[in-house]
């Protein structure tokens, strides 16, 4: 049985939790998340505690009990504190900057690169080659995260390119003659 679904996700005073046979929501001073529950756990919410338990003892209840269990703990932070990545654009000329619901980026092509914000996810610019993203869903915010940085992956010889702020890159040796 796994060690993370027999922990309770506990749940603080300002978030309000209701309770389906087939869903969940969770509605907090951030926002709201609902999540539908998979059919082989159950949920139970008993006080200020979310339990999760396996609705038989086969081996995708058990894989699914400790995956939904993460799942609602997520979606308690995210209404409570939300979510950021922050991203650096490393390169001569690398820009971002946020016009109202886009994201405009300059990444050394012979065109600007421009990213339409999706709705729930807020996107700033503190400098020019800083890229923060917030949210309450942690899906959503890793997920624009890879987006952007697919624009441009750091390559191994420079270092140029978006990269996430605390990833290291490991660098290859120049060609020697």
């Amino acid at each position: 049985m796994s060690r993370i679904g027999k922990e309770p996700v506990t749940i603080p005073a300002n978030v309000e939790i209701n309770l389906t046979a087939t869903e969940v929501s969770v509605k907090g001073p951030l926002g709201m998340l609902q999540r539908n529950i998979n059919s082989d756990v159950i949920v139970k919410h008993e006080g200020d505690v979310l339990l999760v338990e396996g609705a038989n003892n086969s081996r995708q209840a058990n894989a699914m009990l400790g995956t939904m269990r993460s799942l609602l703990a997520n979606m308690v932070q995210g209404v409570t504190s939300g979510y950021e990545k922050k991203l650096s654009l490393i390169g001569v000329g690398y820009r971002a900057q946020v016009a109202k619901e886009t994201l405009n980026l300059v990444l050394g092509f012979s065109h600007p690169v421009t990213y339409k914000m999706p709705e729930g996810i807020k996107i700033e610019t503190p400098s020019q080659t800083e890229i923060l993203i917030k949210g309450i869903d942690k899906q959503k915010v890793g997920q624009i995260a890879a987006e952007l940085r697919a624009l441009r992956k750091p390559e191994p010889y420079k270092g140029k390119g978006v990269r996430y702020a605390d990833e290291v890159i490991v660098m290859k040796e120049a060609k020697k003659k």
